[in-house]
């Protein structure tokens, strides 16, 4: 419930920004900007989060991530009018969220039995993409109306709904950790990365999926206009179609799966993902796009309660908000290169060679999977 809260919110504080600086600046370039801001703190911060996840009580670090953006979101209601405060509270945003991402991922295994994990996974995703869905229309006909100061409201009351959901979730204690081990703790964390031969293989695809998601979700706008020949309203179905599936597939994978460790349930939606891309590049019919993008939709969110399950299933606890956090700053990373490259290939060669550069990519990632991981790497 608290990070469906928070999503809801967040839905309306992306539509808000976007719009928001697009109105300060008329500038594309400078919509765009915000994304670095996003990523930045990722690579920043990514292994002191870690760090500090596996030695802070896991609640209490999410609860004081949840009231800082909530600060942070208010500072913006008054200062909505400057560039810069929207760029630092994209980035401030993003830091906390550094903290609290990996810090929610690993107490799931705390609050169910592992054979429930993909379950849970499942109900967590499905409840926060269902809700962004139904929210996306109102927060964009919200900031039309009123302008963005309401929807930075409702964001800033979200965070303090979910830290209240928090204060009540009740998690067995952690090991106690003593001394200040910082350094020692993010060079643990890097051993165990090299030396698993499981999460070098998972980080390896998780890579190289970035470096073609972030590209062709960054510019599916431009695949709307220049392939497809449709405007904003018929993009916002390629975007509702996505969303669609990516709410069905969990629901699916909860029903079918109990458990996630065999290479063809991992990998497949990556090759199912490449398979999309292609076919996106390949025909300018808008109905094969729209149901391209539902299978699109699906294969995103069963890779992501897949990987998910299986690394809270892996990684003992002292370790997973540094893996977690890890594996953030792989995907984030290589989508920062990719979303660059992207650009300037679709300017270079066109929007066609952006996807078809994309689905081979994910095809690669798939077959590095499953054919560098066998069922007795995963168990």
């Amino acid at each position: 419930m608290a990070q469906a809260v928070s999503r809801w919110g967040d839905t309306f504080n992306y539509v808000a920004i976007v719009i928001l600086v697009f109105r300060l600046t008329g500038s594309g370039f400078k919509v765009g900007a915000t994304v670095i801001f996003e990523i930045a703190p990722v690579l920043l911060f990514g292994f002191v989060a870690g760090v500090m996840v596996d030695r802070l009580p896991r609640r209490r670090v999410m609860i004081v991530a949840d009231l800082g953006r909530a600060l942070l979101v208010l500072g913006l209601v008054v200062l909505q009018e400057h560039l810069w405060a929207v760029y630092g509270v994209a980035f401030g945003l993003s830091a906390l969220s550094v903290f609290f991402n990996p810090a929610a991922a690993s107490v799931v295994p705390a609050l169910v039995d592992e054979s429930d994990l993909v379950g849970a996974n499942s109900a967590i995703w499905s409840a926060a993409v269902i809700s962004q869905i139904v929210l996306a229309p109102v927060a964009g006909a919200l900031v039309s109306f009123a302008g963005p100061g309401p929807a930075f409201t409702l964001n800033a009351a979200s965070f303090v709904v979910s830290a209240a959901l928090l204060a009540g979730l009740r998690l067995p204690p952690m090991q106690a950790q003593g001394g200040d081990r910082r350094r020692h703790d993010v060079i643990e964390g890097l051993r165990l990365m090299r030396s698993s031969r499981l999460l070098r293989v998972l980080a390896s695809v998780q890579a190289l999926a970035a470096l073609s998601a972030g590209a062709t979700s960054a510019l599916l706008v431009v695949l709307a206009q220049r392939h497809l020949g449709v405007g904003a309203g018929r993009f916002g179905l390629l975007l509702g179609a996505i969303g669609v599936g990516a709410a069905v597939g969990p629901l699916v994978l909860q029903r079918l799966v109990r458990d996630v460790r065999h290479p063809g349930l991992l990998f497949g939606p990556y090759l199912l993902r490449g398979v999309v891309d292609l076919a996106l590049a390949a025909f300018s019919s808008f109905g094969i796009a729209l149901g391209a993008l539902a299978l699109y939709g699906v294969g995103t969110s069963t890779g992501n309660v897949t990987y998910n399950s299986l690394l809270q299933s892996s990684v003992v606890d002292r370790f997973r908000g540094r893996v977690f956090a890890f594996f953030d700053m792989v995907w984030q990373s290589a989508r920062l290169l990719s979303i660059g490259a992207g650009g300037v290939a679709a300017d270079a060669l066109g929007i066609r060679s952006v996807y078809l550069l994309g689905g081979l990519f994910l095809i690669v990632a798939g077959l590095l999977g499953v054919t560098q991981l066998h069922r007795s790497d995963l168990y």
